[in-house]
């Protein structure tokens, strides 16, 4: 898939402007933190401001640049650049691809270097695609565990990634979890890989 046709996936879950008391990310628009949309501003050479002001064309140049490329989801299978690409929005370009790498049976370091790319290339995405999204499943559960005041956010987690494996042709499993049929569900994101090192259960 191309970045604009797995940009409203993504979108779906983000939802506009929320800064829920619950979220040590802070406040956050169309998925995009008030810290990464000032340092896009600052390396674009614009002067800071509220994040709730972020302009259509800013956020899809931010989704590009920091999480579609920054990921290499244009490296991998069709499919699996999706499963990165949401994932590494929600939770990180380091966590994502440190759980594509143990999808395809690479070294996970978080970084993707030319082992990664070659493993992608030549993975088979019907035996990496669950394995990937059973990574993200699990790293949820133990984030919950670790964090029980995160429970709150755990039905919105898992029924967006429920929603990825039924985008992707995996039947959703295991979550005990209803999905809701398509409805937009705000889901919050999480710190990446080394971000902050209570979430790296």
């Amino acid at each position: 898939m191309s970045f604009a046709k797995s940009l409203p996936f993504v979108l779906r879950w983000e939802g506009g402007f929320v800064d829920h008391p619950a979220d040590p990310g802070g406040a956050t628009n169309r998925g995009v933190t008030q810290k990464v949309y000032d340092t896009w501003r600052a390396k674009n050479g614009l002067p800071r401001r509220s994040v709730r002001d972020l302009q259509d064309k800013e956020m899809a140049a931010i989704y590009e640049q920091n999480y579609w490329r920054a990921a290499h989801c244009g490296d991998v299978q069709d499919k699996l650049d999706l499963a990165l690409f949401d994932t590494a929005v929600n939770m990180g370009v380091g966590r994502a691809v440190g759980f594509l790498q143990g999808s395809v049976g690479c070294a996970v370091d978080g970084g993707f270097g030319p082992a990664t790319f070659t493993a992608v290339q030549c993975c088979d995405p019907a035996r990496a695609l669950p394995m990937f999204c059973n990574a993200r499943e699990s790293y949820y559960q133990r984030l919950v565990h670790a964090k029980p005041e995160l429970n709150v956010f755990l039905r919105g987690w898992m029924n967006r990634l429920n929603a990825l494996r039924a985008n992707v042709g995996l039947a959703g499993s295991g979550a005990n979890v209803p999905r809701d049929g398509g409805a937009a569900e705000v889901t919050r994101r999480l710190p990446d890989l080394g971000e902050d090192p209570a979430f790296d259960v």
